[in-house]
């Protein structure tokens, strides 16, 4: 792989802006090499001698001068002159601290030296953007620090006070109260950037080493060993983050901030939240370091590049230069690292270093070929399944069968259900696929924990796997006709779709350590904060699922058919009263807007939280969708339609339609922008075809129309059943909620490029309420 794209696949999606531009800069060497072949310069030696034949270059290698066996022997020849030097690279003082660097070239006079000028010059604002960054990154990270170490200071002080720990007849509280120094660790040793404020001087810090002897580790216990104060817990409270429903409700009446209680529950809860700031401030840390590495050594090959085009010798002054700056001589984040580790291993992983790294390093997911092999299997099989049931249908003449109609209403509504499920996975599949590509950090965005997200392999190899099982069902659950001696059909074949559906739901459920437990206990969970949604705080999870849920109304009211079919209808003979019954048609509508209203309420808690009024004409847009569903629902169970409720029901779809596709296109995607770089698309565009962006615009107008089909009068059509028709409009839908997925975290990504926010932001469990001279 070359250099350029191994670069651009190592990047940090979020901060891509800011590294070196290196297409560019070897654009411009390109038209230097362009350049100096028009002109025919003569070649130099090393080039002359690269033949075809290889001993030719072996032979003209031996005469090379000798380059040392060790660095610090160098020949008199290759001593350094003056006159040989290129470029004069220095760093402008502003203020007496260190500016921008600049690079003087000192060949411009000659023929194309216009072309190199121009390289240095952009080689210099790419490197003091890198420069500038990365210092403002590590400023940051030591705050962030800072802030770290006076979190533990109150941990340590919350853990004596709960525990009571007694240390050689000791009590600790009455030890702590007496006002030693503390012992807890400050993470950062206030490294100064550029003459800043050391940060909590007040602070001792003590050595987090690991210690291989126990005895050594008691001794250094016995005489260095000094509790941490008490007072620490007199200017501290607790910060109650409203993500759980009984949180919510309290701070209906209180404070978010409210006093100690000194109960282990509120140490465990501390403790787990301070946990989840070092990971993410360990992989934060993880990342810069990666960062000015990468950009260290994109550095090194862009020059090495240009003196191997130019035939001169500048990369190696210039790297001096990037070696000398901060970019290249700061260990900050280095030794911070080191901090964090030895800290994360003594406070929170026991003292065991393998356990503590591998929650701080986790390792990153290995692919398998079993599960390639495994969904090609699965899928060879469903293909081969679905060619034996249009072949047995034609073979019976099954479409033109006494029990056709019978079995189209009774029995295609139950397996349509898993049809739903597996072309939504499908489309997922396809999402994640697109989504690594281009590179959207999708499993970011979504918070997965590192190494248990869901590629797109997987996902098909659970969709072929439940598809499997729904066509094998389907195949031997083709009678048309009753059992003439009983009168009614096998009992055994007409359980079996509910079989499947209990065999879907245990393993969703199924609390043991199989098929993709954490993603699907993720999953239960946005379910859950989703059905509690006014209760719980909204995060981009919760309602992007929702918006999943809103695209799988068929599928609910699939759900309500199984359990008016099989409760309450005579499943033997293959015969319900469903749709006669009034609870089950006012049912029939409650649940068709369940989804709609989950994202409205949702819409409503952001809107009261972040105090957007965007999120109120969400709200407002979901809002005339649940009104849009409801009448037209009910103008589709009149026997006898009227004109009122016929215009009530155009009326609503097509303001539910035109407001809904507005956002998906403009809001959602960001899209249809006249100003934009790209006609009527938007600045940056991951995919680099645009006419995607056009097409899909369009296919998402024409899908949105597909659902009006009850109100334009399209019940049915001449080669397909109602309930048939019903499922492929929902298909539909589907496949328009897969391209929205594409498109709306591509616009998610693009809007986390642009703040270069690239990590979570954890909650930290304590608040001091110092004054505003010691609070920072």
């Amino acid at each position: 792989m070359k250099f350029g794209k191994e670069f651009a696949a190592q990047m940090v999606q979020e901060w891509q802006e800011a590294y070196m531009h290196y297409s560019k800069l070897k654009s411009i060497l390109k038209d230097i090499l362009r350049f100096k072949q028009k002109n025919k310069e003569p070649l130099t030696m090393a080039t002359t001698t690269t033949t075809t034949k290889g001993a030719l270059n072996r032979r003209a290698s031996l005469y090379r001068a000798f380059s040392g066996l060790t660095n610090r022997y160098k020949p008199v020849s290759a001593m350094k002159n003056n006159e040989d030097e290129v470029i004069l690279v220095s760093a402008v003082q502003e203020g007496g601290v260190e500016g921008d660097y600049q690079t003087m070239f000192l060949m411009s006079g000659e023929e194309g030296g216009e072309f190199e000028l121009l390289f240095f010059r952009r080689l210099d604002d790419e490197f003091n953007k890198v420069l500038r960054f990365y210092k403002k990154k590590v400023e940051e990270v030591m705050l962030e620090a800072d802030e770290l170490s006076k979190q533990m200071n109150a941990l340590t002080a919350l853990r004596i006070k709960v525990d009571n720990p007694v240390v050689k007849g000791t009590d600790m509280v009455n030890l702590a109260d007496k006002g030693f120094s503390t012992n807890s660790s400050s993470l950062s040793h206030s490294h100064p950037i550029n003459g800043g404020k050391q940060g909590w001087t007040h602070m001792d810090v003590i050595q987090e080493t690991e210690m291989s002897n126990e005895e050594e580790m008691k001794e250094i216990d016995d005489r260095h060993f000094r509790p941490a104060p008490l007072d620490v817990l007199d200017h501290v409270k607790i910060n109650v983050e409203l993500e759980t429903p009984i949180a919510t409700l309290r701070s209906v009446i209180k404070s978010s901030k409210s006093d100690l209680s000194f109960s282990k529950q509120e140490l465990r809860t501390a403790e787990e939240k301070i946990t989840q700031a070092f990971v993410e401030f360990y992989r934060k840390l993880g990342l810069l370091k990666s960062y000015c590495f990468l950009n260290q050594l994109a550095f090194s090959k862009i020059m090495k590049k240009y003196d191997k085009i130019t035939l001169r010798n500048a990369s190696k002054t210039y790297l001096q230069m990037v070696d000398k700056s901060y970019l290249g001589s700061s260990d900050e984040v280095t030794k911070l690292m080191g901090r964090v580790e030895d800290t994360y291993v003594k406070h929170f992983a026991n003292g065991n270093r393998r356990k503590g790294l591998k929650t701080l390093r986790p390792q990153a997911k290995k692919e398998r070929h079993r599960i390639t092999f495994l969904y090609g299997f699965f899928s060879g099989c469903s293909i081969a399944l679905i060619v034996a049931i249009i072949v047995s249908i034609h073979a019976r003449n099954l479409l033109k069968s006494q029990g056709r109609d019978q079995y189209m209403v009774n029995i295609f509504p139950l397996y349509s259900l898993f049809g739903y499920i597996v072309l939504h996975m499908l489309m997922y599949a396809g999402n994640v696929f697109f989504w690594k590509r281009y590179r959207v950090n999708f499993s970011f965005i979504f918070g997965f924990k590192q190494g248990t997200e869901l590629g797109y392999r997987e996902v098909l190899l659970l969709s072929s796997g439940l598809s499997l099982l729904a066509l094998a069902g389907v195949i031997s659950h083709l009678d048309m006709e009753m059992d003439p001696r009983t009168k009614s059909f096998r009992t055994l074949t007409e359980l079996i779709p509910l079989f499947l559906l209990i065999v879907v739901l245990s393993v969703t459920f199924c609390p043991f350590n199989l098929i993709y437990r954490s993603s699907r206990f993720f999953l239960i969970r946005c379910v859950f904060h989703c059905v509690c949604a006014p209760l719980y705080k909204v995060t981009l999870p919760d309602f992007f699922l929702a918006d999943q849920l809103t695209s799988q109304v068929q599928a609910f009211r699939s759900l309500e058919f199984y359990i008016c079919y099989y409760g309450w209808g005579n499943f033997k003979e293959r015969s319900n009263t469903c749709e006669e019954s009034e609870v089950y048609k006012v049912l029939y509508i409650v649940v068709a807007i369940i989804p709609y209203w989950i994202r409205f309420v949702q819409c409503l808690r952001r809107l009261v939280e972040e105090k957007d009024t965007a999120h109120g004409l969400n709200g407002l847009k979901y809002f005339s969708t649940i009104a849009a569903v409801t009448i037209r629902t009910i103008y589709s169970h009149q026997k006898q339609k009227t004109k009122t409720w016929l215009v009530l029901a155009a009326a609503t779809s097509g303001i539910a339609t035109m407001t809904s596709t507005y956002w998906d296109i403009v809001i959602d995607w960001g899209l249809l922008n006249r100003n934009s770089t790209n006609p009527w698309l938007r600045d940056k565009l991951v995919v680099p075809h645009k006419g995607v962006y056009y097409a899909a615009m369009v296919l998402n107008c024409v899908l949105r129309l597909a659902w009006m089909q009850q109100v334009l009068g399209i019940q049915t059509v001449p080669f397909l059943h109602k309930t048939a028709l019903v499922a492929v409009v929902a298909s539909l839908e589907i496949i328009r909620r897969g391209i929205w997925n594409f498109f709306r975290l591509e616009n998610e990504h693009l809007n986390n490029v642009g703040k270069y926010r690239a990590f979570k932001s954890v909650p930290l469990p304590f608040y001091y309420e110092y004054s505003a001279d010691k609070s920072t």
